[in-house]
């Protein structure tokens, strides 16, 4: 059974479906033939709007026009095609499992539950319920939203759907943390707290010095954990600089290691083309390993709130508080954009708070 109602405009001072008498769009909503619809007609008369449906039921079947004349596509075929095409594009398989994650795994299995076949089924109303049911952090939310869009912007792309119902669901409110950076106490700290990991374990191969040499590269290349587990011999010049692509964004990074971290890195016997990682198994696995072993550091050295990414805090922040600009930040952090260095590092800025501090000192004269 087909239904037509108004989806009254905000401008409208109506609300109710069965209200005839303005002009607002009339959508249709039902079965008919085993196949569900809900999408607008185009219409605002609800005569016209009545005679169509009418020829519907009249031949069993829902007519359409221009793209939609094609075989509707189904949902679980447009989730495939998405992903195939992504492994065309030659992403990273980090990305596509998070792909995965989402569409196969999560959007899919709610539009069976719900009873969504096809693409046209899902409409704003419908990625709204879709939605509510995610139990996420904001900034975990935003990223799956992006996602989501991501995947209906390439079905509209290929004409599957006559817009993006995931363009119109509002952005979750993200509070950014602030950046917080080792204090020079921390830092002792960890760096004692090497000395506490046994010969014995998960990581009995020079344990000590291993932990050492990872957490040095980590303060003073400013890199992300993925790109230190990933450093290998030929990424280190024999004057101690250090030379890499890294993985997220594919910048180019150059940065002179200190005597203390080239020699952490001199003293480890790497039993393959990595310092920090086998080559053996996937690369997944080599991160959360490392991951369990800075947890265990910050414990062992009393740090709360402990995580890989405070030491590329650490490493911005001392620069900035020296002096150095964002734009040179961001070239050593491997950042895509000025925005995003700045984002998290601009109260850091030396130049810029002494600046500040000297305007505030001449409103005392």
């Amino acid at each position: 059974m087909l239904t037509i109602f108004r989806r009254h405009l905000s401008s409208c001072p109506h609300t109710s479906r069965s209200y005839r008498r303005c002009k607002c769009p009339i959508h249709v909503e039902g079965s008919l033939g085993g196949e569900k619809v809900r999408r607008g007609l185009d219409l605002t008369s609800w005569e016209a709007a009545s005679a169509r449906i009418a020829a519907w039921n009249a031949t069993g079947r829902i007519e359409r026009t221009g793209s939609e004349n094609a075989e509707p596509k189904r949902i679980d075929e447009a989730i495939e095609k998405y992903l195939a095409d992504a492994r065309a594009r030659n992403l990273r398989e980090s990305t596509i499992h998070l792909m995965e994650a989402l569409l196969r795994r999560s959007l899919l299995a709610w539009a069976n539950l719900s009873g969504y076949r096809y693409l046209a089924e899902l409409s704003v109303e419908a990625m709204r319920d879709y939605r509510a049911g995610w139990n996420d952090a904001p900034i975990t939310a935003a990223k799956k939203l992006e996602r989501l869009r991501s995947f209906f912007r390439f079905c509209h792309d290929a004409e599957w759907i006559q817009k993006n119902p995931a363009k119109a669901l509002a952005s979750p409110r993200i509070d950014v943390p602030p950046t917080l950076p080792f204090t020079t106490i921390e830092w002792n700290a960890i760096v004692r707290a090497c000395d506490a990991f046994a010969h014995n374990g998960k990581h009995a191969w020079q344990t000590p010095k291993r932990v050492r040499a990872f957490v040095y590269v980590l303060r003073y290349s400013g890199l992300r954990i993925s790109d230190a587990v990933l450093l290998s011999k030929s990424s280190v010049l024999p004057n101690g600089r250090l030379f890499l692509r890294t993985l997220k964004t594919g910048a180019t990074v150059a940065v002179p290691l200190p005597p203390i971290a080239s020699e952490a890195l001199g003293a480890l016997t790497p039993r393959g083309a990595y310092y920090f990682w086998s080559g053996n198994g996937k690369l997944k696995s080599a991160l959360s390993s490392w991951d369990r072993t800075l947890r265990i550091l910050f414990r062992k050295a009393g740090i709360q709130g402990g995580h890989a990414h405070r030491f590329r805090d650490t490493f911005s922040v001392s620069l900035l508080e020296s002096g150095a600009s964002l734009e040179e930040v961001q070239v050593l952090l491997g950042h895509a954009s000025v925005k995003v260095t700045e984002k998290h590092y601009a109260p850091w800025v030396k130049s810029r708070q002494d600046r500040l501090e000297e305007r505030i000192r001449a409103t005392w004269r």
